[in-house]
């Protein structure tokens, strides 16, 4: 059988196979189909696994083979998960839980937005090309729900399912009255600390989900702050905006730190340990960080007056091409509080602001989103909500 014909009939038995080994799973024998694809010898099954991520050129939608190896069973998604580089090192978004994985270091991976008004609906898409044409990979999408005190945006895995007691559910952004404070929940983080959490899901596999999201509250946990600087003088000029990152720490920026890194989503993939694995740190339901260093904390890049513009202006790198008070770029914000002194008593390094988030528009309802290492997809996406409110008290 060819490498190709292989790969063929994964896709199309993936999804039975998956389903006798669930039946198999409930005290029944394992079917013969079952044991076909299970029982491969694992350094065979490995080399295999092994070329079909090398051929599939890293790129949506010839990436679909990666995924529908790692759909066949238990087996195989562990031997794949092992295969498969995190976006940190490879710049690829394969599975899910890569979009709450930290970026590249060395570039950034380029999404775009697309906002519909009538539904008050965002969606995020992997840009597939250069082009900001293309149709892209869909990612996540998120839905503004308005209330008496504040602005909830719920953010999924699926744009026809925005149920916080939905497996498609990620997490929220919270406004305060004003839109000036904003926080950002992940709905996935089980927190080592919580008795009900991990240890005991671990023996009983055939957890019901909404018995278990009354003991593990969703979208309990805050992992980021964004705060909007008031404008109270009423003086024209660009938003200034900071965000707090309490699950990632300050020494994440060094050449040799570590970001939080999940495994998978607790209720989409065989493993429930904590999310954040590669941290040292520990949610609060208060807010408060448990970092036991600082975290990090992320300031819009100060744009520069363009006299015969007349107009503030960011190098966007062609990314952006529409003007719009909801342009920003973020950099770590000892490089912020550099570039706005003019970069005095620093190191060149220190001088040379990396950019880790940059949102733009470059259409009515169209906008850019770039992001890097040390953020994730869905903590980019979260924050580019909070500029999508409309807040009078910062312009």
């Amino acid at each position: 059988m060819t490498l190709r014909s292989l790969i063929l009939e994964m896709r199309s038995r993936s999804h039975r196979v998956v389903h006798d080994l669930a039946s198999a799973a409930n005290s029944t024998p394992a079917s013969s189909e079952s044991n076909r694809w299970s029982d491969i010898p694992e350094e065979l099954l490995r080399e295999i696994l092994i070329r079909v991520e090398a051929a599939d050129g890293g790129s949506w939608p010839s990436r679909r083979s990666v995924v529908a190896c790692a759909g066949v069973c238990r087996g195989w998604r562990m031997l794949m998960n092992e295969t498969v580089s995190v976006p940190e090192i490879s710049s690829k978004l394969t599975f899910p839980i890569s979009l709450k994985q930290p970026g590249p270091r060395e570039s950034l991976v380029q999404c775009f937005i697309k906002r519909n008004r009538a539904t008050q609906s965002y969606h995020l898409y992997l840009g597939l090309t250069n082009s900001l044409t293309d149709e892209g990979k869909f990612l996540l999408a998120a839905s503004k729900v308005k209330h008496t005190t504040c602005t909830d945006y719920i953010i999924s895995l699926r744009s026809d399912d925005m149920s916080r007691r939905s497996q498609a559910y990620v997490g929220k952004v919270r406004s305060n009255f004003l839109g000036t404070k904003f926080t950002v929940f992940d709905g996935n983080l089980l927190p080592s600390s919580t008795s009900t959490g991990p240890a005991r899901l671990r023996k009983n596999r055939s957890y019901n989900l909404a018995k278990a999201s009354v003991k593990v509250p969703l979208g309990s946990y805050p992992v980021s702050h964004i705060t909007y600087e008031l404008n109270v003088l009423g003086s024209r000029g660009p938003r200034k905006m900071q965000c707090v990152m309490d699950t990632i720490p300050t020494s994440a920026m060094e050449p040799r730190g570590v970001s939080s890194e999940p495994s998978e989503f607790p209720f989409l993939g065989g493993t429930t340990r904590s999310t954040f694995s590669r941290s040292q740190s520990k949610p609060s339901r208060s807010g408060s960080s448990h970092l036991r260093e600082t975290p990090l904390v992320l300031s819009n890049k100060t744009p520069r007056w363009h006299e015969q513009l007349r107009c503030w202006c960011l190098n966007f790198h062609g990314r952006v091409t529409v003007a719009s008070v909801k342009n920003f770029q973020l950099v770590a914000a000892a490089a912020a509080a550099a570039a706005s002194s003019g970069g005095e008593g620093l190191s060149p390094e220190r001088q040379n602001e990396r950019i880790i988030l940059q949102f733009g528009k470059v259409g009515k309802d169209m906008f850019t989103m770039d992001y890097g290492y040390p953020i994730s997809a869905f903590q980019a996406f979260a924050i580019c909500l909070s500029s999508f409110e409309t807040r009078i008290a910062c312009e």
